[in-house]
């Protein structure tokens, strides 16, 4: 048997790449290995960056702002810490109706049991003692009781009773058993002062003539027990 330059046995081998050719091969895929890496990375970098920019806006927005902090403390005169203030737990206060004298823990009481009939108290103005009983039944509605002694001097008890009759939701009385020359009183809060000038005066009204401490906001300061008034 013989064989022909066209039998397949005599075909020409196929042709290995040069090593020319095999660098050039090797740098494209370099290249192009290189190119999707850093492609990869620029994806995750942006993924990387919206979504720390989410989280932050997330953080803001449930985090309370500078305004819903408490101010601790203002230099107004109807806001901020009052000096010397006295806080009692209202939910300990007794609110039951009693009937009789009540021996309370303070003078004047800043709450407990109680009388049925509250005592008036729109800017009332009594020149008389008035009981106790009565008076903390107002205290219950959200008054502030004024109250003073005979160490209060006649001008600060004039300023004190201007200031009670133009406002609602106040009464004042003489006590004769407080300690101080003047005490303001709501339910579970009661400040002592020396003059009617004092800053606490317009502070302690602003904040609880009707002010959250109030038992029963919205119950009415007049229809009430009446005593001789001013």
């Amino acid at each position: 048997m013989s064989f022909g330059p066209s039998d397949p046995l005599y075909a020409t081998p196929p042709q290995q790449p040069s090593d020319g050719a095999r660098s050039t091969r090797n740098r494209a895929i370099a290249i192009g290995l290189s190119a999707a890496v850093v492609a990869g990375l620029a994806v995750f970098g942006t993924y990387m960056v919206l979504e720390t920019s989410e989280a932050k806006e997330n953080r803001s927005s449930s985090s309370p702002g500078q305004d819903d902090k408490p101010s601790g403390g203002g230099d107004g005169d109807s806001g901020g810490t009052i000096a010397g203030l006295k806080s009692w737990d209202a939910e300990s206060l007794g609110r039951n109706h009693a009937p009789g004298d009540v021996d309370y823990p303070m003078a004047p009481p800043v709450g407990g049991d109680h009388n049925a009939s509250w005592l008036n108290c729109d800017g009332d103005v009594y020149e008389k003692a008035v009981p106790d009983v009565n008076a903390v039944h107002s205290l219950e509605h959200g008054a502030v009781w004024v109250t003073y002694n005979t160490e209060a001097d006649d001008a600060d008890v004039t300023k004190l009773a201007e200031r009670v009759r133009s406002t609602p939701f106040t009464l004042m009385s003489p006590y004769a058993g407080q300690e101080g020359a003047i005490t303001l009183t709501a339910w579970g809060k009661q400040v002592t002062v020396d003059s009617a000038d004092d800053r606490r005066v317009d502070q302690f009204l602003a904040q609880y003539v009707q002010g959250p401490q109030t038992p029963e906001p919205g119950a009415p300061c007049t229809g009430g027990l009446e005593t001789t008034q001013s």
